[in-house]
């Protein structure tokens, strides 16, 4: 991991073992490794027994961080999920009997997570990529599926940090500001 990675990956940390609940925005260029942090801080809740989910805002992007968990947490005992619309009834309905039952650790998907229907077992961490692309509202209706749900949200969307600040100033930020070694630019 670079620096940056590292010093947001504490950050984050450090905000999940406080009292409070971490409401965070980790900030960085397509290619800088924002989402490393989020698989990390997803196993770090699976293991200390909560849920986890990620949005993401389109069916493709949920596809690919499936793909992504799935592959990169492989040698560990996390059972890991995907909820879009475009899988069957049943399927869904397998999906959202396992997600009730905690027998998923972690899962992925679209908007599909924020309906009526999706109900955690124990929900810990809520990850949101692209947030600019989902409302306030759609941020909290997820949040509030968990029992004290931390919030980890990730833009690739570069602005200054004064003006982060006032249009996110409800939320910490870490910026990662490095590509890891070898990264060629997107």
């Amino acid at each position: 991991m670079t620096n940056a990675q590292s010093r947001a990956l504490n950050e984050v940390i450090d905000d999940m073992v406080s009292e409070n609940m971490m409401n965070r925005l980790v900030q960085g260029d397509v290619g800088s490794g924002k989402t490393i942090v989020a698989v990390l801080v997803l196993a770090l809740s699976v293991l200390n027994g909560y849920q986890g989910a990620l949005m993401a805002p389109t069916e493709i992007l949920a596809r690919q961080h499936y793909e992504s968990l799935t592959q990169t947490l492989a040698p560990f005992d996390i059972n890991i999920d995907l909820l879009v619309g475009s899988l069957t009834k049943k399927q869904k309905e397998k999906v959202l009997e396992k997600i009730k039952n905690h027998e998923t650790d972690i899962l992925i998907g679209t908007h599909a997570l924020i309906e009526d229907n999706v109900e955690f077992g124990k929900l810990g961490l809520v990850v949101i990529d692209e947030q600019h692309r989902f409302g306030v509202v759609q941020r909290k209706k997820l949040r509030d599926k968990g029992i004290l749900s931390n919030l980890l949200v990730m833009s690739a969307t570069p602005i200054p940090r004064s003006l982060a600040l006032s249009i996110y100033g409800d939320l910490d930020i870490s910026i990662i500001d490095e590509l890891p070694p070898g990264r060629k630019p997107i």
